[in-house]
């Protein structure tokens, strides 16, 4: 990997520990995500939090009483100018990433943006734009690169063992999983559905494994027909907010790379399958992957073989988080390259943004520039 610092032990050297050396960082948007970037930011002393910003009370209520920290405000602009994080986490709805982004790295600070990077390849570019005449890192919440599975892939593949890679199907698939909060069923603030809240997560980590290779055309559609009515399922999450659902129920998408490799993907919320599926599945000239399992098919000795780890570290999302976050840490302390920089997110956007195209016109394909 390009990255060490990125392992279970602290990055921190001798040197800065004894520099004390801290990243004054403050969250823009305190709510449920915000929850495990504050709890990775506790394990890296590196970090220290300074503000908050929201604009519901309640949650710079739940916000000062998680970190401690008095320092709340409603408006980003106000908790800049006075307290001057060096560093600023977005963890807002999508559509706010980009105007967040901006206003951070105009501020002078580095910017940890959650995925998917913002609404369009426009914003996006706006965001690194901005990052880059500041100055400052733009770094995207791309937390599945750091995932076990993914990681494991990437060493076989770099060893070899999967030669060139020409298929990757990716499926974040609910049976019944419309989300009863927030505003995830609100096309306009957060840009579409499962494509770009689940499949997102699914694309840019295949994309990482197949070396992140340029996207050049798109095909896909959309279909809504069980969220923007009330609820009659028993389900895990009932009776969501169906008056102001605009967004897909079920997406399919196709991308084309230059390398000729493609990219399948199926998003959905709510879906008539057996059981909900997260799996990421790559075909290569040499091997083949199951991201789901961890799973390796090679053939060896005239024998097809399946492999699968005997141990692999902890995999849960707060290790995964934690990790982005030493990332984010050891580029602004020591300049060590970002995993998931703006370019990496603007890559999945493009992706995310040629598919919605297809779909509004009518499922033909659209190219990528």
């Amino acid at each position: 990997m390009a990255d060490n610092s990125v392992g279970t032990q602290s990055f921190a050297t001798q040197e800065t520990s004894s520099s004390g050396k801290k990243i004054r960082t403050a969250v823009i948007g305190c709510g449920m995500i915000s929850n495990v970037y504050i709890d990775a930011m506790k394990r890296i002393p590196e970090f220290e939090i300074v503000g908050g910003c929201d604009i519901r009370k309640e949650r710079l209520d739940w916000f000062t009483k998680k970190t401690g920290v008095t320092a709340v405000y409603e408006k980003w602009d106000d908790m800049l100018r006075e307290v001057q994080p060096d560093a600023v986490v977005v963890a807002t709805p999508n559509g706010v990433h980009m105007p967040a982004s901006v206003a951070a790295a105009n501020a002078g600070c580095h910017v940890m943006t959650a995925k998917p990077m913002a609404m369009t390849p426009a914003e996006c570019q706006l965001m690194i734009d901005a990052s880059k005449k500041a100055g400052k890192l733009l770094a995207v919440g791309l937390q599945f690169r750091y995932r076990a599975a993914t990681e494991m892939f990437v060493r076989a593949r770099d060893a070899g063992d999967i030669g060139d890679i020409m298929y990757v199907k990716c499926q974040a698939l609910r049976r019944r999983g419309i989300p009863n909060w927030g505003v995830f069923g609100q096309k306009e603030l957060q840009g579409g559905g499962p494509l770009i809240d689940l499949g997102v997560h699914l694309m840019e980590a295949a994309h990482y494994c197949m070396g992140s290779p340029k996207p050049v055309a798109a095909v896909g559609n959309v279909w809504t027909y069980l969220g923007d009515k009330p609820c009659d399922t028993q389900c895990q999450w009932p009776n969501w907010d169906y008056k102001t659902y605009t967004v897909e129920d079920l997406a399919i998408g196709h991308v084309r790379f230059d390398n000729g490799a493609i990219l399948q993907v199926e998003a959905s919320y709510a879906a008539h399958i057996e059981r909900n599926r997260y799996d990421i599945q790559i075909m290569g000239s040499k091997g083949g992957f199951d991201w789901e399992t961890s799973s390796l098919f090679t053939d060896r000795a005239g024998t097809m073989l399946t492999s699968t780890p005997a141990f692999t570290p902890e995999d849960q999302m707060i290790n995964w988080f934690t990790a982005k976050m030493k990332n984010f840490a050891s580029g602004i302390l020591y300049g060590t390259p970002l995993r998931a920089p703006g370019e990496a997110g603007m890559a999945i956007q493009k992706m995310l943004d040629g598919i919605y195209r297809s779909a509004a016109n009518g499922g033909r394909e659209v190219a990528i520039d």
